[in-house]
């Protein structure tokens, strides 16, 4: 089973999963890295792991069609079989989710249905909750809507701020996003050597 990992940004959840993988902790082989950000710091981790990496914008394919197109073609080409979302910011549209249906999976730093879409941490601090949390989920054709796997509940304490807040919330998600995606990976092994 081949898994891409989409991202965006700096990629400590990318991190975590390429170790998982490295030491066959996954089900799977992990073939592909997807970034929308050529510059991102991710795509230097993928390197470091010698996973290969693809990098482009929605920009320079001329919208967001073209984009998803494009992405479909390079899914096809690594024959890909499951997504792993890890700090990927944008929505998955029909072209993609038609092909991978419940094949894609999100972490979302909040306890949805609270908070979804950007600066989630953010929000529930400013909102003085006492508690936020972290979300797996199946990605569907809404924003973070998609059927829940699993979810953890993280404190907010008095003396948080954002750095202080988003550190335990990342620390929570580094826990959990591995555990549940080895589970998910391994169902899915498991089914298919059934239907053999």
């Amino acid at each position: 089973m081949k898994v891409a990992i989409f991202a965006s940004g700096n990629g400590t959840n990318f991190e975590i999963l390429a170790q998982k993988f490295e030491s066959n902790e996954m089900a799977g082989n992990l073939t592909l890295l997807f970034c929308d950000h050529p510059d991102a710091p991710v795509v230097k981790r993928a390197e470091n792991h010698q996973v290969p990496v693809r990098s482009f914008t929605v920009k320079e394919c001329g919208g967001k069609l073209p984009y998803e197109k494009k992405i479909m073609e390079l899914l096809k080409e690594f024959q890909i079989d499951f997504i792993v979302l890890a700090g990927y910011l944008r929505v998955i549209g029909p072209t993609i989710l038609q092909n991978y249906e419940k094949k894609i999976v999100n972490l979302h730093p909040a306890y949805l249905p609270e908070y979804p879409g950007l600066h989630s941490i953010e929000r529930a601090l400013s909102d003085h909750r006492t508690q936020t949390g972290v979300t797996v989920h199946y990605v569907d054709d809404g924003l973070d809507s998609g059927p829940v796997i699993e979810q953890r509940r993280v404190p907010i304490l008095a003396t948080d701020n954002l750095e202080t807040l988003e550190q335990r919330v990342h620390e929570c998600e580094h826990r959990l996003y591995p555990q549940v995606v080895k589970e998910i990976l391994l169902k899915i092994n498991k089914k298919e050597q059934n239907d053999q």
